[in-house]
């Protein structure tokens, strides 16, 4: 529920998990043929055979989430197939969609199925503000607030294991911190069982309702893991250790005896351990060469699912938990298994495949009776070719310093020697997000349209060991962004890339190093696009949402404190160097953004303006700090590519503009003309 790293996450066009996914199709048959004839047969067809417009690419239906009803007959999920995010049942075995939501307003999250019936949780906020609230939806449609208030922020924990109670945490006794409380299933009368004011983040409740997982953040690469008992309100500290490390608590196993935890501690990479309750002993249970991102058991404990982040994409790999022995798997087109989960009996499971042209479809696949799995979704719209579309790779190349760095690359079909084409770096957010394989709507409609899209992996992102994720602290707008100059002189080498035409884009964090790469390095991108991104570190520092008092320090640590360090996060805040900037410029925001505020981008393009720079602005007033409403996201996305056509691609120099008539910003119900 806590992960380190919360404050700025990474924009959804950056950072979801995934592998390379084949396409659907498959070549003529030479059987019985010649070479030649078979050659003849199966002429090469030039690729992209057409270019899309956005339209396109978001007539795909996102999908997410999966809950199985009591009796495994239905399943619960969300997607923004209306174009707002809504909650939907379909039968197990595939056929129609069922609304559980309608609305046109604000985006709506299943939560999941009651254990016992079909009642149904959901979960919204109000314009992206991220205040969310918990709903119940009963079998006749009422829906319930099961947290009322002002300015709360509620989140749903778990259900026990008897499924006669469910845990939720809230801020709405104190804003700046997560409560834990106790819902009756069938009453709804609850009771606070965990009062929180020491910044503890809430992050398991055991099955049996006996214990709390508690972390605790120190730095961004350190945190506590805790322990509450709450018969005896007894506080355990489980993570002594010397040096930075990160704890995650991951999942109590269902027998109660143990508290399985992530760990990096004396390691570079974070392994699976378990504590046990009863005797207090720890052991070791899984470890990788690369970091286990997450482990959890089926509803009775005869499963245990395991994530491991490989080089930009997540393996999910299931366990026998009582012998430790693999289970297979069903075999599927290549890409990425996610979100791995059982029906209440532990004869389902339903996954979701994605990959760099498959965007996220859902399976179900019969664990007491193994055989094909059942594809409930075909999510990638019939107007496009998967084949139009691109795999990505993974490169690396050596900073200026000797450390190497990881990226992913969409390389356009129509990228060659004799035709070269422009680049645009991609800059997650975080700052400890990751670029990551997996289908990515706006890098595939941009490499679509002829660009090379390189997403950059700078120093202090996850997924590469906790050495290369601290190797940012206390650097930022100085070496994360010099590997992004180096990322530049990378692409140069590629002889497909027209090294005259290289921008750099991100969102959020990314959307900061944007700004920095402008003021602070002028002269080495062509152009860039700030989405939602930093531009004052001093405001940002000190206008964090409340519920985020527990990571302030730990914040505070990495980027810098506004107290004892004004000075430093000036010079680093490009807000205050906007006079250097001289290349076009495209920011995007949304009016709701708690993280990223909206005055961060007014005050950046209108200091840009000044300098006779072009400079584009579009304002969302319904969305927050990301775009989820599928109309925003065609017009930001549109909005990308036309300026990119207009001033990276463009051979024209940008045109003059008098700082002084430049028209101000469209209005938000304007967003397709920036």
């Amino acid at each position: 529920m806590f992960k380190p790293r919360p404050w700025l996450l990474s924009l959804a066009i950056t950072a979801a998990l995934g592998l390379v996914a084949c396409s659907d199709s498959t070549a003529p048959s030479s059987a019985g043929s010649s070479p030649d004839t078979a050659a003849a047969a199966a002429p090469v067809v030039q690729r992209p055979q057409k270019q899309y417009p956005i339209e396109d690419f978001l007539d795909t239906v996102a999908v997410g989430g999966a809950s199985f009803s009591a009796d495994a007959s239905k399943i619960l999920f969300s997607s923004s197939k209306s174009g707002v995010w809504n909650a939907y049942t379909m039968p197990a075995g595939g056929g129609d969609w069922t609304p559980v939501t309608q609305s046109s307003t604000d985006n709506v999250y299943a939560v999941g199925y009651f254990p016992h019936d079909d009642r149904i949780l959901v979960t919204r906020d109000q314009g992206g503000n991220e205040l969310n609230h918990l709903f119940l939806i009963d079998a006749t449609g009422k829906e319930t607030d099961l947290t009322p208030g002002e300015k709360l922020k509620a989140q749903f924990v778990d259900f026990n294991t008897a499924g006669d109670a469910f845990y939720v945490s809230s801020n709405e006794r104190d804003p700046r911190y997560f409560d834990v409380y106790r819902y009756d299933a069938e009453t709804l009368k609850r009771e606070l069982i965990f009062s929180n004011d020491k910044g503890y983040e809430p992050a398991l409740v055991s099955g049996d309702g006996r214990f709390v997982a508690l972390t605790q953040s120190n730095t961004t690469n350190d945190n506590s893991l805790y322990l509450y008992e709450l018969a005896g309100k007894k506080l355990t500290l489980l993570s002594e250790h010397e040096g930075n490390a990160l704890f995650s608590a991951e999942d109590f196993s269902p027998d109660g005896k143990y508290l399985y935890y992530t760990s990096n501690a004396g390691s570079e990479y974070a392994r699976l351990r378990r504590y046990e309750l009863a005797s207090g002993a720890h052991e070791d249970v899984q470890a990788e060469s690369w970091d286990i991102a997450f482990s959890y058991f089926s509803p009775k404990g005869k499963y245990r699912v395991t994530g491991v982040n490989v080089d930009g994409a997540t393996s999910i790999r299931l366990y026998d938990a009582a012998t430790g022995a693999e289970v297979a798997l069903p075999k599927l087109p290549a890409g990425e298994l996610r979100g791995a989960t059982f029906s209440n009996d532990e004869q389902n499971l339903a996954l979701y495949l994605n990959g760099d042209r498959q965007p996220s479809d859902l399976y179900v696949f019969n664990l007491g009776q193994p055989g094909e799995p059942k594809r409930l979704t075909n999510t990638l719209s019939s107007k496009i070719d998967a084949e139009d579309l691109v795999e990505t790779s993974v490169v690396r190349y050596q900073a200026r310093d000797g450390l190497e760095i990881p990226n992913i690359l969409w390389k356009p079909h129509q990228a060659s020697a004799a035709s070269k084409a422009p680049a645009i770096l991609l800059i997650h957010g975080g700052p400890g997000g990751q670029t990551t394989r997996a289908w990515n709507y706006l890098a595939q409609y941009l490499a679509n349209h002829g660009y090379v899209v390189l997403g950059v992996n700078n120093r202090g992102s996850s997924g590469y060991g906790k050495t290369f994720f601290a190797a940012d602290d206390g650097k930022h707008g100085r070496e994360p962004l010099w590997d992004c100059v180096d990322a530049k002189n990378y692409l140069k080498t590629l002889d497909y890339v027209d090294p005259d035409k290289i921008g750099i884009m991100g969102g959020s964090y990314g959307g900061y190093m944007t700004l920095a790469a402008l003021a602070f390095q002028p002269e080495e991108f062509k152009v860039g696009v700030d989405i939602f991104g930093v531009s004052n570190w001093l405001r940002t520092l000190e206008s964090i949402p409340p519920y985020w008092e527990s990571f302030r320090k730990a914040l505070y640590q990495e980027i810098g404190d506004p107290a004892t360090q004004r000075d430093f996060l000036i010079e680093t805040s490009p807000l205050f160097h906007a006079d250097k900037i001289t290349k076009p410029l495209l920011v995007l925001q949304g009016a709701n953004d708690p993280r990223v505020i909206k005055p961060e981008s007014d005050e950046i393009v209108a200091a840009v303006k000044k300098n006779g720079v072009p400079v584009e602005y579009v304002v969302f007033d319904d969305e927050g700090h990301g775009f989820a409403k599928k109309e925003n996201q065609i017009a930001s996305s549109a909005a990308i590519l036309k300026f990119l056509d207009t001033y990276l691609k463009s051979d024209a120099p940008p045109p003059a503009v008098d700082a002084e008539a430049t028209p101000e910003a469209p209005p938000a119900d304007a967003p397709a003309k920036p």
